[in-house]
């Protein structure tokens, strides 16, 4: 079956109060069947997630609606969100603010299991890495997180993991990500849905955006700077998920461009097509050469 997945930075609710609707406007013509959203402001003043659903149809959940408590700053910058087509339960959400590094780190990780209709149960995990570019250590920590509660909650098809991983593709946390190497003693093993069907650079956070140039200006102060720092990844079938598949067919970018005069949000998204089946017998039937075959003496 086909699956639509999008991760968008929605930039909490700074800016233009226009913002929102047009926001909500985008997510309903784009139709997503999985969505990570990331700085999304939910107190007793504002929910900003129903705002962002409103007349889509998709399930939400918030960060506050599972940790059970506001984390500080999260008022101001918001948290990370989920929203699915169907109904999702969740399993687990990690409070990733690590107090050594210093920063303001409001926002969380939240794994939902989701049961697709005719294929099976998977994992969707939406998350936010640390933010501050000269501590990618901080980003390694997180995503080994990320890997660990895959590990604890995984289901038959592929886990899918969005967000904003705030590091470039050749960045240490995205390179494990990538399976291209390790970190604390493990490995991790996902495809980058850009790298597989993505055009161009995919830069999700660009001086071309009027709404980044500011912040980008105070933080990088190099001209024309673009960087990739939104992902889809898409968990491989080998030695994880026999039985299923999830091919990405196409990646491209969303709220790229401004929407009567108004940029959505400082950020473009991620939005992904994949041909989902839980139901791939060729995996379970022929072992790779290097694989011993059933019943073989070890």
């Amino acid at each position: 079956m086909h699956l639509r997945v999008l991760t968008l930075n929605v930039l909490n609710l700074e800016g233009d109060p226009r913002r929102q609707d047009i926001l909500n406007a985008e997510i309903r013509r784009l139709d997503p069947d999985l969505v990570s959203f990331q700085e999304v402001v939910v107190t007793e003043e504002h929910d900003q997630l129903a705002r962002l659903l409103d007349g889509t149809g998709l399930h939400g959940t918030h960060q506050v609606h599972t940790l059970g408590y506001p984390v500080p700053w999260s008022d101001r910058y918001g948290g990370t969100a989920l929203a699915t087509r169907w109904p999702h339960t969740v399993v687990e959400t990690l409070d990733l603010r690590l107090p050594e590094t210093g920063e303001v780190h409001p926002w969380g990780a939240i794994g939902a299991v989701v049961d697709i209709p005719g294929e099976g149960e998977l994992l969707f995990v939406a998350t936010t890495n640390g933010a501050s570019l000269g501590n990618e250590w901080a980003r390694e920590r997180h995503v080994v997180k990320l890997a660990e509660l895959d590990d604890r909650h995984r289901r038959r098809l592929p886990t899918i993991v969005a967000g904003d991983f705030n590091a470039r593709p050749e960045a240490s946390s995205i390179r494990f990500m990538r399976s291209l190497q390790s970190l604390d003693g493990r490995t991790a093993s996902y495809y980058d849905a850009w790298e597989i069907a993505g055009d161009g650079p995919g830069h999700t956070w660009t001086y071309e955006n009027p709404s980044a140039a500011w912040i980008m200006d105070y933080i990088i102060r190099q001209p024309n700077f673009g960087m990739r720092i939104d992902y889809v990844f898409v968990g491989t079938s080998q030695n994880r998920h026999l039985d299923g598949e999830c091919r990405i067919t196409r990646a491209q970018l969303a709220f790229d461009r401004p929407i009567d005069g108004i940029w959505p949000s400082d950020h473009y998204g991620v939005l992904v097509d994949c041909e989902l089946s839980g139901n791939v017998e060729r995996f379970q039937r022929q072992p790779l050469p290097y694989e011993p075959a059933a019943g073989a003496a070890q």
